[in-house]
């Protein structure tokens, strides 16, 4: 182990020093991650002798294909940037559920992390995401941190202390954000749609994207409702601030939003520094299937690229190409479903273009099965499957695919 460094310029670390051929790199996602630190691994990566990093999804425009010169890159989504990468054949795409990242990366030999400074106790937040950073740190050989004078102390499971960081590297810089662009009509239906199906006291759990966005927006009447979930948005704050969510109605967590990562704006940071109703959370603990089932009235919001006739979710490739994830969807769905009071919605618009999301036979692959399909939702209203037949799904989904394509979808041959 190199020796232990409490303070360094960014112009002071070069990663030979710390990085082994052969190693296995992670670092933060999407907000979390450690820009500074990144962009000068990868301007260094010549001289690293060949390493692999594992790349969550990314917010800010970091890692580009002619990185892969040295680099191998392995990422369990094909969002984002990371579309690029996936279309230049430079990317592996790791096809696993999200509770299993954790271990995946405590292979990690060097892990690179966005920190808070220190609290008054000497330590140190994660930040913006905790979800599978901490198994990555406790298998690491070397953790360098970027301890951000900007950056959010939010509350959580875990924090840092010197003992557990070998290089720290102070900044003071904006941290990068996601914005999501406004809902669209469409997505505004499906909004209208889902919100109706989520009754007051409900604990909500929501993906990333438009879809769960246009859905939390839809959410400003209802009352007491609660938060566990992977991320937590500008959307979901907005919500906080209406006191439309309290998390007073939680079987866990009462008076709590947990979430595993942060995605958002400085509004979503400037909320939840130092805010004791947010945490952060390890993947452990968001997705812990007994937790989940244990919620009363949890309802998860996913969104997917297309479904078929009998509820089949691809949520991963579209045109050939890998663009989404396997994620936690399904461990979701399964959740809320043995939730009491608990519902697994899908939402998703009915069309791409020209293209019908309703299908006969899915173009990718089978990231949720039919066994755990609940509510699809679309535009044109939703299709409880649960406790249809395969026949009865058929005629339910119809009913809600865009009406430019029933009929061809009717009388086509469809995957049962």
């Amino acid at each position: 182990m190199a020796e232990r460094i409490d303070r360094v310029t960014l112009e002071d670390i070069d990663f030979r020093d710390f990085i082994r051929a052969g190693d296995f790199v992670v670092w933060g996602q999407a907000c979390a991650e450690p820009v500074p630190l990144t962009e000068r691994l990868l301007a260094q990566r010549a001289g690293l002798g060949g390493i692999t990093c594992f790349l969550g999804i990314p917010v800010a425009d970091t890692v580009r294909p002619d990185h892969a010169d040295h680099i191998r890159f392995i990422s369990y989504c094909g969002s984002g940037n990371n579309r690029a990468l996936a279309a230049a054949g430079v990317l592996e795409v790791y096809p696993g559920h999200y509770s299993t990242l954790p271990a995946f990366v405590s292979r990690a030999n060097v892990v690179l992390v966005h920190c808070a400074p220190p609290d008054e106790q000497g330590r140190y937040s994660l930040a913006l995401a905790d979800d599978y950073l901490s198994a990555a740190i406790d298998s690491a050989r070397i953790v360098i941190a970027e301890v951000n004078a900007r950056a959010p102390a939010t509350p959580g499971s875990r924090y840092l202390t010197e003992h557990d960081i070998d290089i720290a590297v102070h900044t003071s810089r904006p941290v990068a954000q996601s914005l999501t662009p406004p809902a669209t009509p469409d997505l505004t239906a499906i909004g209208g749609h889902v919100a109706h199906l989520i009754p007051d006291g409900a604990t909500l759990q929501f993906g990333i994207g438009s879809v769960p966005e246009a859905v939390l927006g839809a959410l400003g009447s209802h009352r007491d409702l609660g938060i566990h979930s992977g991320i937590l948005t500008d959307a979901a704050v907005e919500l906080i601030d209406k006191g439309v969510v309290t998390n007073t109605r939680k079987t866990t967590d009462r008076g709590v939003s947990v979430a595993a990562v942060l995605i958002g704006s400085q509004r979503l940071f400037d909320h939840a520094h130092r805010n004791p109703a947010v945490s952060l959370r390890p993947i452990g603990y968001t997705h812990d299937p007994e937790r989940l089932a244990a919620q009363h009235r949890l309802v998860a919001v996913n969104s997917a690229i297309e479904v078929d006739l009998s509820g089949q979710v691809n949520a991963e490739v579209a045109g050939g190409r890998y663009v989404g994830a396997v994620g936690g969807g399904a461990e979701f769905l399964r959740g809320a479903a043995r939730s009491a009071g608990g519902i697994p919605i899908i939402a998703l618009p009915a069309t791409a273009g020209a293209r019908s999301r309703i299908v006969a036979r899915l173009s990718g692959p089978v990231s949720t099965a039919r066994s755990d399909a609940g509510v699809i939702v679309t535009e044109f209203g939703h299709a409880d499957l649960r406790g249809l037949t395969l026949p009865e799904r058929r005629e339910a989904m119809l009913a809600i695919t865009h009406p430019d394509h029933r009929e061809a979808l009717r009388g086509s041959e469809w995957q049962c």
